[in-house]
């Protein structure tokens, strides 16, 4: 079974979570945008009998018959066919990302989204048209919610017990009001902004973040709900500014979600120093992203002041940053 195309194609872009980590896994909103000058793509070739996985970036090979039934890139290809009904394939998987892994913008949801559009656009050629979830003329491949939800499958493997934020923006590509459990509220951005992230090239495993979090949340519940309360009405107020093009009002809450997220214990020494010298060099706001001890920081950043953040974040260690436009 082959579609006839030689060669299939789909990338999904990183995610960055401007304010509400933590607490959105508790019931909080939380406020989550694309970065989409980082990518995760997947291209499929026809192969040998069989399904090969290759991670071109971490240079592992995967025989999918083979596999762990855990490992999250053979979860992924696995849910996928079984959507469309196939149960057999030869294919060849390649994947490369620009998106840092394990450092708070998405790697792994990103890496699913794209296997689960590469495979519904190979999947076109192989199953008759009228089944649901192919293509017709109004209806690409397959829907953003689908392939959402396949990949919140995998985010369980990524992360434990993950809110579902990274898989949502990832797959709707658009910025995006979230809460657990409650429906997908998209929104627009009034006045576009500019973000620089700082990446502290230190590791940042979200699994075991969450995990400490809610061991913490266990030994002293009524303290975190009211923490986590705190950090969910500035989701509420950013999403209010961002809509309203109040951008200035931005800076300050990054700043007091900040505050909350080293009270909860995910901040670390090397995240700090980079958020001291984002701040130092003129930033308005900065905080950590993602789920923290290490990973990336993310600062409020302008034409008159970016080049001397990106340099100060640089100069503080910072292995990489990127540089994006929230619109």
């Amino acid at each position: 079974m082959l579609n006839s195309q030689l060669m299939i194609t789909a990338s999904a872009p990183g995610k960055v979570i401007l304010f509400g980590e933590h607490a959105v896994v508790y019931g909080r909103p939380a406020i989550a945008v694309p970065v989409t000058c980082v990518q995760a793509t997947a291209t499929i070739e026809p192969g040998e009998p069989g399904i090969i996985i290759h991670a071109l970036d971490t240079n592992r090979t995967i025989d999918y018959a083979l596999a762990d039934p855990s490992d999250p890139l053979a979860a992924i290809v696995r849910l996928t066919l079984a959507h469309f009904g196939i149960r057999q394939a030869d294919l060849t998987i390649a994947i490369r990302s620009t998106i840092p892994i394990a450092s708070g913008l998405g790697s792994g949801a990103a890496v699913s989204c794209a296997i689960i559009r590469a495979l519904a656009k190979w999947a076109v050629g192989v199953i008759p048209c009228d089944r649901p979830g192919v293509i017709t003329p109004d209806y690409p491949y397959i829907d953003d919610a689908t392939v959402s939800s396949l990949a919140y499958e995998v985010e369980k493997l990524h992360h434990g017990t993950p809110s579902g934020i990274d898989n949502t923006v990832i797959a709707y590509n658009q910025p995006v009001y979230f809460i657990r459990e409650q429906p997908i509220q998209t929104f627009s951005v009034a006045r576009p902004f500019t973000v620089a992230i700082g990446n502290t090239g230190v590791a940042s495993p979200t699994k075991i973040a969450v995990g400490d979090v809610r061991r913490n949340w266990e030994a002293a519940h009524d303290w975190y709900e009211v923490l986590f309360d705190q950090i969910g009405h500035i989701a509420e107020e950013a999403r209010a500014a961002i809509e309203s093009g109040q951008i200035d009002q931005l800076g300050p809450s990054m700043d007091r979600n900040q505050a909350l997220l080293r009270a909860i214990d995910v901040s670390s020494i090397e995240l700090e120093r980079l958020i001291g010298a984002a701040k130092a060099a003129g930033a308005s706001g900065a905080k950590l992203v993602g789920g923290g001890r290490g990973g990336n920081m993310i600062a409020l950043v302008d034409e008159s002041n970016q080049g001397a953040i990106v340099a100060a974040l640089k100069n503080a260690g910072a292995t990489k940053v990127i540089v994006t436009e929230i619109k």
